[in-house]
């Protein structure tokens, strides 16, 4: 068999092509993370859960990944996605919030959310990334990266801070699409001025504000961080001077992708990355989500409902990245149903063999004889489909065809079981949706354990929860 493309949209040149990676075989992969200063929501759960498919995709050809996926624990503030970092640090003003009166600080609420999602990362069976940095472990290296920008003639200080000079970088604009002066205009017309400025869309590298709640010294005084810096040094740090890869949801191509592309060229001068991919947005009951429609959830409101994760998963992944996804409560409940034959799958497997034979994870070769060989062609059709452009649609219905296979037997054989737990094991390693080996308690083996959290299973603290809410203790179910 020919070796398998993996190709992908790449929004800096506008079409499907091939993943290339600088080394081969070895994906260097940068996927941006949380603002933790909440809880994480089901739409950003889908963009990482993208950049999940792809790592699993890319350990299915065999190449070796290289994952990072950074938490950003300040400077990201409410104006920020129109280019200037004006307005609220949106950490400082989740700390002023109702929410935030349980924090006896801003660094706990970070401390807090970041934990938090890291616990609904793995509910939700994500890969770990190989390295998970925080911005404000690394404030040497963002203020020595502004530092070299200011040498070098691409960022100058003002007043209220110091600023990417935009014109400088002949390139700025050529991810989003805003190449001349008048689409800048237009991209960033909602911005709060700063008249210190020389262009409105130069972009801040850091804000002097000896009042933040978070701040550092520097050597323009006192201050924090801009939004976009953050990813420009952490990427270089842990994959070099160019990646193979860079991911986010669609919000994210204009102004932070765009910025990253400027200051981390103008400071290494050479190409800062290779391909990128943007996750496209998620609807709920076909409206964005809103606390105020109601149609806003969390992965926790989800599990608090009885939801299985794997079942918010399957939902979340059940429509190709690049297409809108509506969610709905109906789409959550199927979802729930066709895990439910994978776990049928995965009891009748058990049944056959025995709990105490050695059950196959998916890494053997393929098995043989006629139902064997029906199984390899699915998962052969399902990797197919991955590579070529995530297109999780069809893996998926490859993955229940194979369910449709098992459970149309009476009984397995002991074979036909083993052929059954390989198959199991390719669908749990590429798509997530049936447990996996590498996140369960007895590693190499199916299981369909309870997750847990803060040493407790999920069922537990939904229980509580639910009772919590029948009395009306709302700050305990909270």
């Amino acid at each position: 068999m020919a070796a398998r493309t993996f190709r992908l949209y790449d929004t800096l040149s506008r079409q499907v092509k091939e993943l290339r990676t600088l080394e081969p075989r070895h994906l260097r992969f940068y996927s941006c993370g949380p603002t933790v200063y909440s809880y994480a929501h089901i739409g950003n759960f889908r963009t990482f859960l993208t950049a999940d498919l792809v790592v699993r995709t890319a350990e299915a050809l065999g190449w070796k990944v290289t994952y990072v996926s950074n938490i950003t624990d300040v400077g990201h503030l409410t104006d920020d996605d129109v280019a200037d970092a004006m307005g609220d640090d949106k950490m400082d003003k989740a700390l002023r919030s109702k929410e935030g009166e349980q924090f006896p600080n801003v660094w706990d609420l970070a401390r807090y959310y970041a934990d938090s999602f890291i616990e609904d990362w793995r509910l939700l069976n994500l890969r770990e990334p190989d390295v998970r940095p925080r911005a404000t472990d690394h404030m040497r290296e963002q203020i020595s990266a502004i530092d070299q920008l200011v040498d070098g003639g691409n960022a100058y200080e003002t007043p209220t801070g110091v600023y990417f000079d935009v014109s400088t970088f002949p390139d700025y604009g050529k991810l989003s699409g805003n190449i001349d002066r008048e689409s800048l205009q237009v991209a960033v017309r909602d911005v709060v001025q700063d008249g210190s400025k020389r262009h409105p869309a130069d972009f801040a590298l850091w804000k002097k504000d000896d009042k933040h709640l978070m701040q550092w010294f520097s050597p323009w005084g006192w201050g924090f961080p801009g939004w976009h810096i953050e990813c420009s040094v952490m990427a270089a740090k842990y994959l070099g001077e160019t990646i193979d890869l860079h991911g986010g949801g669609e919000d994210l191509k204009f102004p932070h992708h765009e910025c990253e592309i400027a200051q981390s060229e103008s400071l290494a001068h050479k190409p800062f990355c290779n391909h990128f991919l943007h996750v496209t947005f998620l609807q709920v009951d076909g409206k964005k989500m809103s606390k105020s429609d109601g149609n806003f959830y969390t992965v926790r409101d989800l599990l608090a409902e009885g939801y299985d994760p794997l079942a918010i998963r399957y939902a979340l992944i059940s429509v190709p990245y690049g297409r809108p996804l509506n969610f709905t409560m109906q789409t959550l409940k199927d979802a729930q149903g066709h895990v439910g034959r994978l776990k049928e799958c995965e009891k009748r497997v058990r049944d056959a063999i025995g709990d105490d034979a050695e059950t196959p994870t998916g890494t053997e070769a393929p098995p043989s004889g006629p139902f064997g060989e029906e199984l390899t062609r699915l998962v052969n059709e399902m990797l197919d489909a991955m590579c070529d452009d995530l297109n999780t649609s069809v893996a998926i219905a490859k993955a229940l065809e194979g369910t449709r296979t098992v459970l149309r037997k009476e009984k397995l054989g002991v074979e036909e079981a083993r052929a059954s737990a390989w198959f199991l094991g390719k669908v749990a390693a590429l798509l997530g949706i049936v447990s996996d080996g590498r996140s369960s308690p007895t590693k190499g083996s199916i299981s369909t354990s309870e997750p847990i959290v803060d040493g407790r299973p999920v069922g537990d603290w939904i229980e509580e929860r639910t009772a919590a809410k029948a009395a009306k203790d709302f700050a305990l179910s909270d």
